[in-house]
């Protein structure tokens, strides 16, 4: 088997992008601080599969971190985004498209009435949070530990993702005074939760959540956590704000508000929804989204929001999951996933545990449950690095983090995982020496 190692194309790259920009790349995780050694650079992408610059292929299973349900080059989404750009990149101007890509989103999600078109993520959480405290007229919000909502400043208060891959808990930068009107709590402890509302219930806005937490590990929800948040909410008068920038029409056609059953008043997105461009969206109830301006005095505004490409290849990629609907086959291969590095692990007496639902996984180096970010920490990070190495030397590239979690694409075939998992097997076999 030949090992993918290091080469000189993409350490004299490293070596330069680190005079250019911070850390030699352009979002932290990027740079393997977690797993040590030098990210390498992709040349091009197809299917279940990325190309270095020196010409070695891997399976992917960052897939642009979510985003990318049909795999890299997808043909649907290269002709939308290829025919958008002959008929102009920008307009600075509504489009057709937008208009198409909001009804789909509608009809799928109905919690979301209207919704408003952003770039990214984060900027979708922090229209979000601004929606809610103007509609409640508070000024506190409650998020949970390990979560991770985009890098705004109210948001990185115990952060998970790149906060929890660098090991910085707080973000140097943001004011204490606004950092104090972040209340934070353990993901799936509803005693938590109350004990903030029994406090400060007059005066918290919303709480957000990541209905399955993709930024700590991949945890799901205990069966009466998000319920509970659902009736605090709304006993209370806060509004409750599901960021399914991750999991929206990747862990269900509906995304975790379907799997779940709980409606939210309000709901962030990305990833999926702009078929590997910058996009993000914000929505919900009809009277909530009606004081976004210019219907109402919430302000916000974006020169590139709606862009023509990133809605066309929006479309695309949704209408060809609308076709396919291949999400009980998805989580069936991403179960497989799973269940083999644990299982593999366990035979090394290596602890281990994990889970997946739809497209998402992930698992640990230790032993179960899971719950919460706290208990993710408990992982055994160098286990994690040797193992991630091993697989990437035999040509498997996994999420450069604990702290992460997988994402399995319709390209992920049954002899993918099946190629992978011989990989795994032979990587835990090195490291377990």
């Amino acid at each position: 088997m030949t090992l993918f190692t290091q080469t000189d194309r993409s350490s004299a790259l490293f070596a330069r992008a680190r005079t250019l920009m911070p850390g030699g790349v352009s979002s932290p995780v990027r740079a393997f601080g977690k797993v040590g050694g030098a990210p390498f650079f992709v040349a091009h992408a197809r299917g279940a599969h990325l190309t270095d610059v020196d010409g070695r292929t891997v399976s992917d299973y960052v897939m642009s971190w979510g985003a990318l349900m049909l795999g890299h080059a997808a043909p649907e989404i290269v002709a939308a985004i290829t025919g958008a750009a002959a008929r102009g990149t920008s307009y600075g101007a509504p489009c057709e498209a937008e208009v198409e890509l909001a009804a789909l989103i509608t009809r799928l999600m109905p919690s979301i009435e209207m919704l408003r078109f952003v770039n990214s993520g984060t900027e979708a959480t922090l229209s979000a949070i601004r929606l809610a405290r103007a509609a409640t007229g508070r000024d506190m919000i409650l998020k949970f530990s390990g979560n991770y909502h985009g890098h705004g400043d109210s948001f990185l208060v115990q952060a998970g993702s790149g906060v929890a891959t660098l090991g910085l808990p707080d973000s140097p930068g943001v004011p204490a005074c606004l950092a104090a009107l972040t209340l934070t709590a353990p993901y799936n402890d509803v005693a938590a939760v109350s004990a903030h509302f029994d406090a400060h219930g007059d005066r918290i806005a919303c709480i957000i959540v990541e209905p399955v937490c993709g930024n700590a590990g991949f945890i799901l929800p205990e069966p009466a956590f998000l319920p509970a948040l659902r009736e605090i909410a709304t006993r209370h008068g806060a509004l409750l704000v599901f960021d399914e920038v991750m999991t929206g029409f990747r862990v269900a056609r509906g995304g975790a508000q379907a799997t779940f059953g709980v409606t939210p008043d309000l709901t962030t997105l990305g990833k999926v929804i702009g078929g590997g461009l910058p996009v993000g969206a914000y929505g919900g109830r009809r009277d909530l989204m009606e004081r976004v301006a210019p219907a109402g005095p919430v302000y916000q505004a974006g020169t590139l929001s709606g862009n023509p490409l990133a809605m066309g290849a929006g479309l695309a990629q949704l209408r060809a999951l609308l076709e396919a609907e291949p999400w009980k086959t998805l989580e069936a291969r991403t179960r497989t996933l799973v269940d083999g590095i644990v299982t593999a692990a366990q035979e090394h007496d290596l602890p281990a545990c994990g889970g997946a639902l739809g497209a998402m996984g992930g698992w640990f180096f230790r032993t179960g449950p899971v719950r919460r970010y706290e208990d993710a920490r408990g992982g055994d990070d160098d286990l994690f690095g040797r193992f991630f190495h091993a697989c990437l030397r035999r040509g498997v590239y996994f999420p450069p983090s604990p702290y992460e979690a997988l994402f399995v694409s319709v390209a992920h075939t049954d002899d993918v995982i099946d190629e992978t998992l011989a990989v795994v097997r032979a990587a835990l076999a090195e490291v377990a020496r």
